[in-house]
């Protein structure tokens, strides 16, 4: 899927909403492109794919250590 640079819905929105599709699919699992990949495979800004990220790590979807990644959350319960 590809992001719309048309579209009035910010790029960092639809970015988002195309990695939370992957990683709700089952797609994405274990680590998250980086910043950097993502930017380059959408051709957009590096903010712009930090924005993305952001939005999923308030949503509880991913977390990130410094160092080592983005990581799709795990969401099982006990």
């Amino acid at each position: 899927m590809e992001l719309d640079h048309d579209s009035p819905e910010p790029l960092y929105v639809q970015l988002a909403a195309l990695l939370r599709n992957r990683i709700e699919s089952g797609k994405l699992t274990g680590r998250v492109p980086s910043v950097k990949a993502l930017s380059e495979e959408y051709g957009i800004s590096h903010i712009t794919a930090e924005k993305a990220v952001d939005v999923l790590k308030r949503e509880g979807l991913v977390t990130t250590t410094i160092g080592k990644g983005t990581y799709v959350a795990d969401r099982r319960r006990s």
